[in-house]
């Protein structure tokens, strides 16, 4: 079980890139994007067939990243000039992006395993760095020890540069710009803001870090698959939902740290689910959705709860001050 969790954080991190590029579309720009299921594959399949003709990884994962920005792009122009319903023009653009990656691999899977990736490259860099000696000694009393930590802590570090980079980028002017499209269109372009270029922009960028998260889970598995964008929509929405509803989402840092952490609780909890003697592998998308459910269900339910208890003390409070009030009558007469 502890090797499962540990495995569970690694693909978590990595994860959370894609659930930050959703929190972009969904909570950002309001925009409900299902151009996730196809770009997140677009990354991947962009990577490994670059990386298996012999790019380097990095430049192969960073022209996957400009392929989802691009794909993204699409998708806002779909919408913004071709005057398409926003869940429409996702719908499209996903199904485009189907046989778009089925062109790029050539075929329905592309195998990494023997092949230099951006992971074993961090891998060997981790271990040149000869901090795993210290780790393993120091957790060996646990009777838990991996064979390395570097993709783990270095996934980690770089999810929280991204967060980083995202949360300074949405206070700047084309950030607002971005934000209060999101939250008032009407008003923002009554402001002459171009809330069309606004959009394209903003749903780029939510795809490319879709792409770069599926170019680093393709080389994280080993493969490039055209199946393996299926429901990531949902598993982004996933951890939004429950970063927030454990975290909070007062302010931006606040909230896309609560994305990091919900996509790391949600693949925890997905494992832990796996665990259970009555579930399969193939209930994965069924636990997904379950998760979603009681994550958007239950906070309600808190919530009403909650105000209940606020009446009843309103209540209790006017009955004491109405009580005072008596007593003070009654003894100035």
């Amino acid at each position: 079980m502890p090797t499962a969790i540990f495995g569970s954080i690694e693909a978590g991190a990595i994860y959370a890139l894609m659930a930050l590029g959703v929190y972009l579309s969904f909570r950002i720009l309001d925009f409900p994007d299902l151009t996730v299921d196809g770009s997140f594959v677009t990354g991947a399949a962009v990577s490994a067939v670059l990386i298996v003709g012999g790019t380097d990884p990095f430049a192969a994962t960073l022209i996957a990243v400009i392929a989802g920005f691009a794909a993204g792009c699409i998708t806002g122009l779909l919408h913004t000039k071709g005057k398409i319903n926003p869940l429409l023009s996702g719908i499209l653009m996903m199904i485009a992006l189907y046989s778009i990656n089925l062109r790029i691999m050539g075929k329905s899977n592309v195998p990494l395993l023997a092949e230099e990736t951006v992971m074993t490259k961090l891998t060997a860099f981790w271990q040149s760095l000869g901090l795993d000696e210290a780790l393993q000694a120091l957790l060996s009393v646990t009777g838990f020890v991996p064979n390395t930590w570097g993709i783990l802590i270095l996934m980690l570090i770089l999810a929280f540069i991204v967060k980083v980079i995202i949360d300074l980028f949405l206070t700047t002017d084309i950030g607002l710009a971005i934000r209060a499209t999101g939250n008032n269109e009407t008003m923002i372009r009554s402001f002459s803001a171009d809330t069309d270029l606004l959009k394209i922009m903003g749903l780029g960028l939510s795809n490319a870090l879709v792409a770069f998260s599926g170019a680093l889970v393709a080389q994280y598995n080993g493969f490039s698959d055209v199946g393996m964008g299926i429901g990531m929509i949902v598993i982004g929405l996933a951890s939004v939902i429950i970063g927030e509803a454990i975290f909070g989402a007062k302010t931006i840092v606040r909230a896309t740290l609560a994305v990091i952490g919900g996509a790391i609780l949600y693949r925890i909890i997905v494992t832990a689910a796996l665990r259970v003697e009555f579930l399969e592998a193939g209930d994965m998308k069924l636990i997904t959705a379950l998760i979603v459910v009681f994550a958007l269900v239950i906070p309600k339910i808190l919530e009403k709860q909650r105000e209940r208890q606020r009446k009843k003390r309103r209540v209790v409070q006017k009955a004491y001050e109405g009580g005072e009030q008596l007593a003070a009558i009654k003894t100035d007469s």
